[in-house]
Protein backbone atom coordinates (compact mmCIF):
# COMPACT_ATOMS: atom_id res chain seq x y z
CA UNK A 1 0.00 0.00 0.00
CA UNK A 2 1.25 3.49 -0.89
CA UNK A 3 0.46 6.25 1.58
CA UNK A 4 0.83 9.77 0.28
CA UNK A 5 0.45 12.76 2.63
CA UNK A 6 -0.77 15.92 0.95
CA UNK A 7 -2.51 19.05 2.14
CA UNK A 8 -5.61 18.29 0.09
CA UNK A 9 -7.23 15.29 -1.65
CA UNK A 10 -6.71 16.72 -5.17
CA UNK A 11 -2.94 16.70 -4.77
CA UNK A 12 -3.15 13.14 -3.35
CA UNK A 13 -5.05 11.83 -6.36
CA UNK A 14 -2.68 13.58 -8.73
CA UNK A 15 0.35 12.07 -7.05
CA UNK A 16 -1.19 8.58 -7.10
CA UNK A 17 -1.87 8.91 -10.83
CA UNK A 18 1.76 9.88 -11.40
CA UNK A 19 2.95 6.84 -9.45
CA UNK A 20 0.68 4.53 -11.45
CA UNK A 21 1.76 6.13 -14.74
CA UNK A 22 5.44 5.67 -13.87
CA UNK A 23 4.77 2.06 -12.93
CA UNK A 24 3.01 1.53 -16.25
CA UNK A 25 5.97 2.94 -18.19
CA UNK A 26 8.41 0.77 -16.26
CA UNK A 27 6.39 -2.35 -17.05
CA UNK A 28 6.05 -1.41 -20.74
CA UNK A 29 9.81 -1.00 -21.04
CA UNK A 30 10.39 -4.31 -19.23
CA UNK A 31 7.96 -6.09 -21.60
CA UNK A 32 9.23 -4.37 -24.73
CA UNK A 33 6.03 -2.36 -25.12
CA UNK A 34 7.51 1.11 -24.86
CA UNK A 35 4.85 3.43 -26.35
CA UNK A 36 7.41 6.04 -27.35
CA UNK A 37 9.14 3.56 -29.67
CA UNK A 38 5.96 1.92 -30.99
CA UNK A 39 5.66 1.66 -34.77
CA UNK A 40 2.90 0.34 -36.99
CA UNK A 41 3.25 -3.42 -37.42
CA UNK A 42 3.97 -4.56 -40.99
CA UNK A 43 4.21 -8.10 -42.27
CA UNK A 44 6.60 -8.10 -45.23
CA UNK A 45 7.00 -10.89 -47.73
CA UNK A 46 10.07 -12.88 -46.56
CA UNK A 47 11.67 -12.49 -49.98
CA UNK A 48 10.18 -10.37 -52.78
CA UNK A 49 9.59 -11.69 -56.29
CA UNK A 50 12.19 -9.81 -58.30
CA UNK A 51 12.80 -9.63 -62.05
CA UNK A 52 16.03 -11.60 -61.77
CA UNK A 53 14.06 -14.52 -60.25
CA UNK A 54 11.42 -14.69 -62.99
CA UNK A 55 12.97 -17.49 -65.13
CA UNK A 56 13.24 -19.87 -62.16
CA UNK A 57 10.09 -19.16 -60.15
CA UNK A 58 6.78 -20.99 -60.61
CA UNK A 59 3.70 -18.99 -59.63
CA UNK A 60 1.00 -21.00 -57.86
CA UNK A 61 -2.50 -19.58 -57.66
CA UNK A 62 -6.15 -20.56 -57.47
CA UNK A 63 -9.43 -19.56 -55.93
CA UNK A 64 -11.83 -18.99 -58.84
CA UNK A 65 -13.73 -21.59 -60.84
CA UNK A 66 -11.65 -24.21 -62.63
CA UNK A 67 -12.32 -22.57 -66.01
CA UNK A 68 -11.07 -19.22 -64.73
CA UNK A 69 -7.94 -20.68 -63.11
CA UNK A 70 -7.09 -22.66 -66.23
CA UNK A 71 -7.39 -19.64 -68.54
CA UNK A 72 -5.58 -17.26 -66.17
CA UNK A 73 -2.69 -19.74 -66.22
CA UNK A 74 -2.66 -19.47 -70.01
CA UNK A 75 -2.72 -15.67 -69.88
CA UNK A 76 0.24 -15.53 -67.48
CA UNK A 77 2.17 -18.03 -69.58
CA UNK A 78 1.60 -15.76 -72.55
CA UNK A 79 3.29 -12.99 -70.56
CA UNK A 80 6.37 -15.14 -69.98
CA UNK A 81 5.71 -16.43 -66.47
CA UNK A 82 6.13 -19.96 -65.22
CA UNK A 83 2.75 -20.67 -63.70
CA UNK A 84 0.67 -23.52 -62.30
CA UNK A 85 -2.96 -23.24 -61.25
CA UNK A 86 -4.01 -25.26 -58.22
CA UNK A 87 -6.58 -28.02 -58.35
CA UNK A 88 -9.96 -27.35 -56.77
CA UNK A 89 -9.66 -27.62 -52.96
CA UNK A 90 -11.24 -30.73 -51.43
CA UNK A 91 -11.93 -31.97 -47.92
CA UNK A 92 -8.35 -33.23 -47.67
CA UNK A 93 -7.26 -29.62 -48.20
CA UNK A 94 -9.59 -28.58 -45.39
CA UNK A 95 -7.94 -31.15 -43.09
CA UNK A 96 -4.48 -29.73 -43.82
CA UNK A 97 -5.77 -26.19 -43.30
CA UNK A 98 -7.24 -26.98 -39.90
CA UNK A 99 -4.17 -28.97 -38.87
CA UNK A 100 -1.68 -26.18 -39.51
CA UNK A 101 -3.83 -23.04 -39.40
CA UNK A 102 -5.08 -21.06 -36.44
CA UNK A 103 -8.54 -21.61 -35.06
CA UNK A 104 -11.35 -19.26 -35.97
CA UNK A 105 -10.53 -18.91 -39.66
CA UNK A 106 -13.22 -19.15 -42.29
CA UNK A 107 -13.56 -21.87 -44.90
CA UNK A 108 -11.94 -20.02 -47.82
CA UNK A 109 -8.70 -19.75 -45.88
CA UNK A 110 -8.75 -23.28 -44.50
CA UNK A 111 -9.41 -24.73 -47.94
CA UNK A 112 -6.99 -22.44 -49.79
CA UNK A 113 -3.96 -22.69 -47.51
CA UNK A 114 -4.65 -26.38 -46.94
CA UNK A 115 -4.73 -26.93 -50.70
CA UNK A 116 -1.37 -25.17 -51.00
CA UNK A 117 0.21 -27.21 -48.19
CA UNK A 118 -1.17 -30.42 -49.69
CA UNK A 119 0.45 -29.58 -53.03
CA UNK A 120 3.79 -28.64 -51.47
CA UNK A 121 3.86 -31.90 -49.51
CA UNK A 122 3.12 -33.73 -52.76
CA UNK A 123 6.08 -31.98 -54.43
CA UNK A 124 8.31 -32.91 -51.49
CA UNK A 125 7.20 -36.49 -50.84
CA UNK A 126 6.03 -37.70 -54.26
CA UNK A 127 8.08 -35.66 -56.73
CA UNK A 128 11.22 -35.75 -54.58
CA UNK A 129 11.81 -31.99 -54.66
CA UNK A 130 13.70 -30.77 -51.61
CA UNK A 131 12.18 -28.30 -49.18
CA UNK A 132 14.84 -25.72 -50.07
CA UNK A 133 14.04 -26.00 -53.78
CA UNK A 134 10.31 -25.64 -53.11
CA UNK A 135 10.80 -22.54 -50.97
CA UNK A 136 13.24 -21.04 -53.45
CA UNK A 137 11.50 -21.87 -56.73
CA UNK A 138 7.78 -21.52 -55.94
CA UNK A 139 5.53 -18.79 -54.62
CA UNK A 140 1.81 -18.42 -54.03
CA UNK A 141 -0.41 -15.54 -55.14
CA UNK A 142 -3.64 -14.86 -53.27
CA UNK A 143 -6.18 -12.08 -52.93
CA UNK A 144 -6.67 -9.80 -49.96
CA UNK A 145 -9.76 -8.45 -48.26
CA UNK A 146 -12.15 -5.81 -49.50
CA UNK A 147 -13.39 -4.65 -46.12
CA UNK A 148 -14.14 -5.60 -42.50
CA UNK A 149 -13.49 -9.29 -43.00
CA UNK A 150 -11.04 -11.58 -41.19
CA UNK A 151 -9.75 -12.52 -44.64
CA UNK A 152 -7.78 -9.27 -44.66
CA UNK A 153 -5.11 -10.67 -42.32
CA UNK A 154 -4.94 -14.14 -43.77
CA UNK A 155 -1.75 -13.73 -45.77
CA UNK A 156 -0.02 -13.78 -42.38
CA UNK A 157 -2.07 -16.84 -41.42
CA UNK A 158 -0.84 -18.52 -44.61
CA UNK A 159 2.76 -17.93 -43.61
CA UNK A 160 2.11 -19.26 -40.11
CA UNK A 161 0.54 -22.46 -41.49
CA UNK A 162 3.35 -22.88 -44.02
CA UNK A 163 5.94 -22.48 -41.28
CA UNK A 164 4.26 -25.10 -39.10
CA UNK A 165 3.99 -27.46 -42.07
CA UNK A 166 7.76 -27.24 -42.57
CA UNK A 167 7.93 -24.61 -45.33
CA UNK A 168 9.05 -21.53 -43.42
CA UNK A 169 10.07 -18.74 -45.77
CA UNK A 170 7.72 -19.79 -48.57
CA UNK A 171 6.62 -16.63 -50.37
CA UNK A 172 2.99 -15.50 -50.38
CA UNK A 173 2.11 -12.43 -52.45
CA UNK A 174 -1.06 -10.61 -51.53
CA UNK A 175 -3.24 -8.74 -54.00
CA UNK A 176 -5.62 -6.19 -52.54
CA UNK A 177 -8.74 -5.31 -54.48
CA UNK A 178 -7.72 -1.67 -54.65
CA UNK A 179 -4.06 -1.51 -53.65
CA UNK A 180 -2.42 -3.93 -56.07
CA UNK A 181 0.55 -6.09 -55.14
CA UNK A 182 1.93 -6.07 -51.60
CA UNK A 183 5.53 -7.14 -51.21
CA UNK A 184 8.68 -5.79 -49.64
CA UNK A 185 10.88 -3.52 -51.69
CA UNK A 186 14.45 -4.29 -52.61
CA UNK A 187 14.63 -4.43 -56.38
CA UNK A 188 12.59 -4.43 -59.55
CA UNK A 189 9.46 -6.54 -59.21
CA UNK A 190 9.07 -9.45 -61.64
CA UNK A 191 5.33 -8.82 -61.81
CA UNK A 192 4.82 -6.02 -64.29
CA UNK A 193 1.38 -4.69 -63.45
CA UNK A 194 1.08 -2.80 -66.72
CA UNK A 195 -1.65 -2.51 -69.34
CA UNK A 196 -0.63 -5.73 -71.06
CA UNK A 197 -0.83 -7.64 -67.77
CA UNK A 198 -4.30 -6.42 -66.87
CA UNK A 199 -5.71 -6.85 -70.37
CA UNK A 200 -4.44 -10.44 -70.52
CA UNK A 201 -5.94 -11.28 -67.12
CA UNK A 202 -9.18 -9.50 -68.04
CA UNK A 203 -9.53 -11.57 -71.21
CA UNK A 204 -9.05 -14.78 -69.25
CA UNK A 205 -11.61 -13.76 -66.63
CA UNK A 206 -14.21 -12.69 -69.20
CA UNK A 207 -13.77 -15.85 -71.25
CA UNK A 208 -13.99 -17.99 -68.11
CA UNK A 209 -17.30 -16.30 -67.25
CA UNK A 210 -18.65 -16.89 -70.74
CA UNK A 211 -17.71 -20.56 -70.83
CA UNK A 212 -19.22 -21.12 -67.38
CA UNK A 213 -22.45 -19.37 -68.35
CA UNK A 214 -22.76 -21.50 -71.49
CA UNK A 215 -21.99 -24.73 -69.63
CA UNK A 216 -24.65 -24.05 -66.99
CA UNK A 217 -27.14 -23.13 -69.71
CA UNK A 218 -26.57 -26.26 -71.80
CA UNK A 219 -25.66 -29.06 -69.38
CA UNK A 220 -29.09 -29.44 -67.64
CA UNK A 221 -30.71 -30.15 -71.00
CA UNK A 222 -28.08 -32.35 -72.66
CA UNK A 223 -29.40 -35.56 -74.21
CA UNK A 224 -26.13 -37.47 -73.80
CA UNK A 225 -24.70 -37.20 -70.28
CA UNK A 226 -21.20 -35.72 -70.23
CA UNK A 227 -21.33 -34.25 -73.73
CA UNK A 228 -21.40 -30.65 -72.45
CA UNK A 229 -18.36 -31.15 -70.23
CA UNK A 230 -16.46 -32.78 -73.09
CA UNK A 231 -17.26 -29.86 -75.43
CA UNK A 232 -16.33 -27.42 -72.67
CA UNK A 233 -12.92 -29.05 -72.16
CA UNK A 234 -12.17 -28.87 -75.87
CA UNK A 235 -13.25 -25.22 -75.91
CA UNK A 236 -11.00 -24.37 -72.98
CA UNK A 237 -8.06 -25.99 -74.77
CA UNK A 238 -8.67 -23.84 -77.86
CA UNK A 239 -8.69 -20.65 -75.80
CA UNK A 240 -5.74 -21.80 -73.67
CA UNK A 241 -3.63 -22.20 -76.79
CA UNK A 242 -4.57 -18.74 -78.06
CA UNK A 243 -3.86 -17.00 -74.75
CA UNK A 244 -0.62 -18.81 -73.94
CA UNK A 245 0.79 -18.27 -77.44
CA UNK A 246 -0.70 -14.75 -77.76
CA UNK A 247 -2.60 -15.58 -80.92
CA UNK A 248 -5.75 -13.92 -82.24
CA UNK A 249 -8.73 -14.97 -80.14
CA UNK A 250 -11.51 -14.84 -82.72
CA UNK A 251 -10.60 -18.09 -84.59
CA UNK A 252 -10.45 -19.94 -81.27
CA UNK A 253 -13.81 -18.54 -80.17
CA UNK A 254 -15.41 -19.66 -83.42
CA UNK A 255 -14.04 -23.17 -82.85
CA UNK A 256 -15.52 -23.06 -79.35
CA UNK A 257 -18.93 -22.21 -80.76
CA UNK A 258 -18.75 -25.19 -83.11
CA UNK A 259 -17.80 -27.48 -80.24
CA UNK A 260 -20.77 -26.34 -78.16
CA UNK A 261 -23.16 -26.49 -81.11
CA UNK A 262 -22.44 -30.21 -81.38
CA UNK A 263 -24.13 -30.91 -78.02
CA UNK A 264 -27.64 -32.32 -78.38
CA UNK A 265 -30.21 -30.80 -76.01
CA UNK A 266 -33.89 -31.05 -75.19
CA UNK A 267 -35.22 -27.85 -73.64
CA UNK A 268 -38.77 -29.14 -73.33
CA UNK A 269 -37.64 -30.56 -69.97
CA UNK A 270 -39.16 -28.47 -67.19
CA UNK A 271 -36.46 -27.44 -64.73
CA UNK A 272 -36.47 -24.71 -62.10
CA UNK A 273 -33.81 -22.05 -62.46
CA UNK A 274 -31.76 -21.55 -59.29
CA UNK A 275 -29.43 -18.60 -58.70
CA UNK A 276 -26.41 -19.01 -56.43
CA UNK A 277 -25.33 -15.79 -54.71
CA UNK A 278 -23.44 -15.03 -51.50
CA UNK A 279 -19.84 -14.69 -50.37
CA UNK A 280 -17.52 -14.50 -53.37
CA UNK A 281 -15.34 -17.57 -52.79
CA UNK A 282 -18.14 -19.80 -51.51
CA UNK A 283 -20.40 -19.10 -54.47
CA UNK A 284 -17.57 -19.35 -57.03
CA UNK A 285 -15.71 -22.50 -56.00
CA UNK A 286 -16.91 -25.76 -57.51
CA UNK A 287 -15.57 -28.24 -54.96
CA UNK A 288 -16.08 -29.37 -51.40
CA UNK A 289 -15.84 -25.77 -50.17
CA UNK A 290 -19.53 -25.33 -51.00
CA UNK A 291 -20.45 -29.02 -51.01
CA UNK A 292 -20.24 -29.02 -54.82
CA UNK A 293 -23.52 -27.14 -54.72
CA UNK A 294 -23.71 -26.38 -58.45
CA UNK A 295 -23.48 -30.03 -59.49
CA UNK A 296 -25.78 -31.16 -56.69
CA UNK A 297 -28.50 -28.77 -57.87
CA UNK A 298 -28.09 -29.98 -61.46
CA UNK A 299 -28.27 -33.62 -60.37
CA UNK A 300 -31.47 -32.79 -58.50
CA UNK A 301 -33.05 -31.46 -61.69
CA UNK A 302 -32.33 -27.73 -61.60
CA UNK A 303 -30.78 -25.26 -64.01
CA UNK A 304 -28.15 -23.23 -62.16
CA UNK A 305 -27.38 -19.56 -62.69
CA UNK A 306 -23.90 -18.65 -61.42
CA UNK A 307 -22.50 -15.19 -60.78
CA UNK A 308 -19.74 -13.86 -63.02
CA UNK A 309 -16.38 -12.48 -61.93
CA UNK A 310 -16.97 -9.73 -64.50
CA UNK A 311 -19.94 -8.55 -62.44
CA UNK A 312 -17.65 -8.26 -59.41
CA UNK A 313 -15.27 -6.05 -61.42
CA UNK A 314 -18.24 -3.91 -62.48
CA UNK A 315 -19.17 -3.57 -58.80
CA UNK A 316 -15.68 -2.29 -57.97
CA UNK A 317 -15.97 0.27 -60.79
CA UNK A 318 -19.40 1.29 -59.53
CA UNK A 319 -18.03 1.71 -55.99
CA UNK A 320 -15.30 3.99 -57.33
CA UNK A 321 -17.85 6.18 -59.11
CA UNK A 322 -20.23 6.20 -56.13
CA UNK A 323 -17.52 7.22 -53.67
CA UNK A 324 -16.13 9.91 -55.98
CA UNK A 325 -19.55 11.51 -56.45
CA UNK A 326 -20.18 11.53 -52.69
CA UNK A 327 -16.76 13.03 -51.94
CA UNK A 328 -17.36 15.77 -54.50
CA UNK A 329 -20.16 17.02 -52.24
CA UNK A 330 -17.81 17.75 -49.35
CA UNK A 331 -17.02 21.40 -48.59
CA UNK A 332 -13.31 20.73 -48.99
CA UNK A 333 -11.41 18.07 -50.93
CA UNK A 334 -10.23 15.43 -48.48
CA UNK A 335 -6.53 14.57 -48.55
CA UNK A 336 -6.86 10.98 -47.32
CA UNK A 337 -5.70 7.88 -49.14
CA UNK A 338 -8.75 7.81 -51.41
CA UNK A 339 -9.42 11.54 -51.22
CA UNK A 340 -9.84 13.99 -54.06
CA UNK A 341 -7.41 16.72 -53.05
CA UNK A 342 -5.29 17.66 -56.05
CA UNK A 343 -7.18 15.28 -58.37
CA UNK A 344 -9.34 15.91 -61.40
CA UNK A 345 -12.65 14.44 -60.24
CA UNK A 346 -14.44 14.81 -63.57
CA UNK A 347 -11.61 13.02 -65.36
CA UNK A 348 -11.79 10.23 -62.78
CA UNK A 349 -15.53 9.83 -63.33
CA UNK A 350 -15.08 9.77 -67.10
CA UNK A 351 -12.36 7.14 -66.84
CA UNK A 352 -14.48 4.95 -64.56
CA UNK A 353 -17.44 5.31 -66.90
CA UNK A 354 -15.23 4.40 -69.84
CA UNK A 355 -13.93 1.35 -67.96
CA UNK A 356 -17.50 0.17 -67.34
CA UNK A 357 -18.53 0.57 -70.97
CA UNK A 358 -15.32 -0.99 -72.31
CA UNK A 359 -15.62 -4.04 -70.07
CA UNK A 360 -19.22 -4.59 -71.12
CA UNK A 361 -18.30 -4.19 -74.78
CA UNK A 362 -15.45 -6.72 -74.53
CA UNK A 363 -17.71 -9.19 -72.74
CA UNK A 364 -20.53 -8.95 -75.27
CA UNK A 365 -18.14 -9.13 -78.21
CA UNK A 366 -16.62 -12.39 -76.99
CA UNK A 367 -20.01 -13.73 -75.86
CA UNK A 368 -21.65 -13.27 -79.25
CA UNK A 369 -18.69 -14.82 -81.04
CA UNK A 370 -18.81 -17.96 -78.90
CA UNK A 371 -22.60 -18.17 -78.89
CA UNK A 372 -23.71 -16.79 -75.51
CA UNK A 373 -26.74 -14.84 -76.72
CA UNK A 374 -29.07 -12.61 -74.70
CA UNK A 375 -26.84 -12.62 -71.64
CA UNK A 376 -27.05 -9.35 -69.73
CA UNK A 377 -24.44 -8.19 -67.27
CA UNK A 378 -26.08 -6.65 -64.19
CA UNK A 379 -26.93 -2.95 -64.00
CA UNK A 380 -25.02 -1.90 -60.89
CA UNK A 381 -26.99 1.34 -60.48
CA UNK A 382 -30.23 -0.62 -60.51
CA UNK A 383 -28.97 -3.12 -57.94
CA UNK A 384 -27.82 -0.28 -55.69
CA UNK A 385 -31.14 1.54 -56.06
CA UNK A 386 -33.39 -1.39 -55.15
CA UNK A 387 -31.13 -2.46 -52.28
CA UNK A 388 -30.55 0.96 -50.73
CA UNK A 389 -33.87 1.07 -48.85
CA UNK A 390 -32.82 -2.03 -46.93
CA UNK A 391 -29.00 -2.02 -47.10
CA UNK A 392 -27.03 1.23 -47.15
CA UNK A 393 -24.87 1.56 -50.26
CA UNK A 394 -22.09 3.03 -48.14
CA UNK A 395 -21.58 -0.27 -46.32
CA UNK A 396 -18.82 -2.37 -47.84
CA UNK A 397 -17.38 -5.78 -47.23
CA UNK A 398 -18.10 -8.97 -49.11
CA UNK A 399 -20.77 -8.40 -51.76
CA UNK A 400 -22.00 -5.28 -49.97
CA UNK A 401 -25.56 -4.45 -50.91
CA UNK A 402 -25.51 -6.76 -53.94
CA UNK A 403 -26.88 -9.84 -52.16
CA UNK A 404 -29.98 -7.92 -51.13
CA UNK A 405 -30.36 -6.26 -54.53
CA UNK A 406 -29.93 -9.53 -56.40
CA UNK A 407 -32.66 -11.27 -54.40
CA UNK A 408 -35.12 -8.42 -54.92
CA UNK A 409 -34.50 -8.34 -58.68
CA UNK A 410 -34.64 -12.14 -58.91
CA UNK A 411 -38.17 -12.00 -57.49
CA UNK A 412 -39.51 -8.80 -59.07
CA UNK A 413 -38.25 -9.61 -62.56
CA UNK A 414 -38.94 -13.35 -62.29
CA UNK A 415 -35.33 -14.07 -63.19
CA UNK A 416 -35.12 -17.36 -61.25
CA UNK A 417 -37.43 -19.69 -59.37
CA UNK A 418 -35.15 -19.98 -56.33
CA UNK A 419 -32.19 -18.14 -54.83
CA UNK A 420 -29.52 -19.81 -52.70
CA UNK A 421 -27.12 -17.64 -50.70
CA UNK A 422 -23.99 -19.58 -49.73
CA UNK A 423 -21.25 -18.33 -47.44
CA UNK A 424 -18.64 -19.61 -44.97
CA UNK A 425 -19.80 -20.17 -41.41
CA UNK A 426 -19.80 -16.87 -39.54
CA UNK A 427 -19.03 -14.72 -42.60
CA UNK A 428 -19.50 -11.24 -41.15
CA UNK A 429 -20.78 -9.28 -44.18
CA UNK A 430 -22.97 -12.09 -45.53
CA UNK A 431 -24.20 -14.08 -42.52
CA UNK A 432 -23.99 -11.24 -40.03
CA UNK A 433 -25.63 -8.51 -42.11
CA UNK A 434 -27.14 -9.61 -45.43
CA UNK A 435 -28.99 -12.66 -44.09
CA UNK A 436 -30.64 -10.52 -41.44
CA UNK A 437 -31.88 -8.10 -44.08
CA UNK A 438 -33.03 -10.95 -46.33
CA UNK A 439 -35.58 -12.03 -43.72
CA UNK A 440 -37.30 -8.67 -44.24
CA UNK A 441 -37.11 -9.06 -48.03
CA UNK A 442 -38.83 -12.45 -47.81
CA UNK A 443 -41.66 -10.89 -45.77
CA UNK A 444 -42.02 -8.12 -48.32
CA UNK A 445 -41.93 -10.58 -51.25
CA UNK A 446 -43.67 -13.72 -49.92
CA UNK A 447 -43.38 -15.51 -53.28
CA UNK A 448 -39.58 -15.50 -52.98
CA UNK A 449 -38.00 -18.94 -52.54
CA UNK A 450 -34.79 -18.15 -50.66
CA UNK A 451 -32.36 -20.43 -48.85
CA UNK A 452 -29.28 -19.19 -46.92
CA UNK A 453 -26.53 -21.78 -46.41
CA UNK A 454 -23.45 -21.57 -44.22
CA UNK A 455 -20.63 -23.96 -45.05
CA UNK A 456 -18.35 -25.49 -42.45
CA UNK A 457 -16.65 -28.23 -44.45
CA UNK A 458 -18.86 -30.89 -42.89
CA UNK A 459 -22.61 -31.22 -42.54
CA UNK A 460 -23.18 -31.78 -46.26
CA UNK A 461 -26.13 -34.12 -45.63
CA UNK A 462 -27.98 -31.45 -43.67
CA UNK A 463 -27.34 -28.87 -46.40
CA UNK A 464 -28.46 -31.24 -49.16
CA UNK A 465 -31.65 -31.99 -47.24
CA UNK A 466 -32.49 -28.30 -46.87
CA UNK A 467 -31.78 -27.68 -50.56
CA UNK A 468 -34.04 -30.56 -51.60
CA UNK A 469 -36.95 -29.27 -49.51
CA UNK A 470 -36.76 -25.78 -51.01
CA UNK A 471 -36.08 -27.12 -54.49
CA UNK A 472 -39.37 -29.01 -54.36
CA UNK A 473 -41.15 -25.65 -54.12
CA UNK A 474 -39.06 -24.27 -56.99
CA UNK A 475 -39.99 -27.26 -59.17
CA UNK A 476 -43.65 -26.62 -58.51
CA UNK A 477 -43.21 -22.94 -59.44
CA UNK A 478 -41.44 -23.86 -62.69
CA UNK A 479 -44.15 -26.38 -63.57
CA UNK A 480 -46.83 -23.73 -63.05
CA UNK A 481 -44.97 -21.33 -65.34
CA UNK A 482 -44.70 -24.03 -68.02
CA UNK A 483 -48.36 -25.02 -67.84
CA UNK A 484 -49.48 -21.38 -67.98
CA UNK A 485 -47.29 -20.83 -71.06
CA UNK A 486 -48.87 -23.86 -72.79
CA UNK A 487 -52.34 -22.57 -71.89
CA UNK A 488 -51.67 -19.10 -73.27
CA UNK A 489 -50.22 -20.56 -76.49
CA UNK A 490 -52.97 -23.17 -76.80
CA UNK A 491 -50.49 -26.04 -76.97
CA UNK A 492 -50.08 -29.43 -75.35
CA UNK A 493 -46.91 -31.21 -74.31
CA UNK A 494 -47.42 -33.68 -77.14
CA UNK A 495 -47.54 -30.90 -79.71
CA UNK A 496 -44.14 -29.66 -78.52
CA UNK A 497 -42.64 -32.97 -79.60
CA UNK A 498 -43.56 -32.55 -83.26
CA UNK A 499 -40.77 -31.98 -85.71
CA UNK A 500 -41.25 -28.25 -86.21
CA UNK A 501 -41.40 -27.35 -82.52
CA UNK A 502 -38.71 -29.77 -81.38
CA UNK A 503 -36.12 -28.10 -83.62
CA UNK A 504 -36.44 -24.87 -81.67
CA UNK A 505 -35.95 -26.71 -78.39
CA UNK A 506 -32.96 -28.71 -79.66
CA UNK A 507 -30.51 -25.90 -80.47
CA UNK A 508 -27.91 -25.72 -77.70
CA UNK A 509 -27.02 -22.06 -78.20
CA UNK A 510 -30.49 -20.72 -78.90
CA UNK A 511 -32.32 -18.86 -76.15
CA UNK A 512 -35.82 -17.44 -76.04
CA UNK A 513 -36.83 -14.00 -74.85
CA UNK A 514 -37.23 -13.70 -71.11
CA UNK A 515 -40.80 -13.81 -69.84
CA UNK A 516 -40.57 -15.99 -66.73
CA UNK A 517 -37.80 -17.90 -64.97
CA UNK A 518 -38.29 -21.42 -66.37
CA UNK A 519 -36.37 -22.00 -69.62
CA UNK A 520 -38.94 -24.47 -71.00
CA UNK A 521 -41.74 -21.97 -70.41
CA UNK A 522 -39.78 -19.21 -72.16
CA UNK A 523 -39.29 -21.61 -75.08
CA UNK A 524 -43.04 -22.02 -75.35
CA UNK A 525 -43.59 -18.26 -75.27
CA UNK A 526 -41.00 -17.94 -78.04
CA UNK A 527 -42.82 -20.28 -80.42
CA UNK A 528 -44.45 -18.76 -83.49
CA UNK A 529 -47.87 -20.14 -84.39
Amino acid sequence: MVVVKRKNSTEAVSSLDDILLNFQKEQEIALGLDQDKKTQWFDPVPRPFLAKDKPNITLLFGGLSMSHDYLVEAALKGLGYRVQHMECPDNESLRYGKEFGNRGQCNPTYFTVGNLIKYLIYLRDEEGISKEEIIGNYLFMTSGSCGPCRFGAYATEYRKALRDAGFEGFRVLLFQQTDGLKQASGGESALKLDTSFFISILKAVVLGDILNALAYRIRPYEVEAGSTDAALERSKQHIYEALSERKRLRPSLIRCRRELESVQVDRTRVKPKVSIIGEFWAMTTEGDGNYQLQRFLENEGAEVEVQSVTAWILFLIWAGRFDTIKRMQLREADSGKNGLKGKNTFLRLRMLGLADRTLRMIFQSYAKTIGLYHYHLPDMDEIARVAHEHYNNHLRGGEGHMEVGKLILNVVKQKVNMTVSVKPFGCMPSSGVSDGVQSLIIEKYPNAIFLPIETTGDGAINVYSRVQMMLYKAKQAAQREFELALLEKGLTVGQLQNKQCSKQFARPLQTSRHVVACTAANGVYGLRR
